[in-house]
């Protein structure tokens, strides 16, 4: 973990969230500036930048499993009809946080091209 790093912060128990889940690995939040009804956040409890830091330290497939079902799951349960998952991936990608998570968004139709 980072000590100056929001999520991991989240995740240590230091900053409140809205905790839909947790697990040994991975965690689940609601967001605080939602875009949809539905706008949760999931994301490992250890510290990665991007997906490609989780990809580059070889646990890419037991960690991006275990987030995808996660996040699919927690879509799944939310969502009414559908959801997006959505991973913004450095500046240009959207990413405001540096540390990887999967955005999970239900509620409400999904337009195409999101942005």
């Amino acid at each position: 973990m980072m000590d100056d790093c929001l999520f991991c912060k989240i995740a240590k128990g230091e900053i409140p969230a809205k905790i839909v889940h947790r697990s040994g690995d991975v965690i689940a939040i609601e967001d605080v500036n939602p875009q949809a009804p539905v706008h949760l956040l999931v994301m490992p409890v250890e510290h990665y930048d991007t997906l490609f830091g989780v990809v580059s330290a070889g646990q890419e497939s037991a960690l991006v499993h275990r987030l995808i079902e996660v996040a699919s799951t927690l879509g799944e349960q939310r969502g009414s009809g559908g959801y997006r998952l959505v991973v913004n991936t450095g500046d240009e990608g959207g990413q405001t946080v540096g540390h990887v998570h999967i955005h999970v968004l239900a509620g409400r139709r999904m337009t195409w091209p999101p942005g």
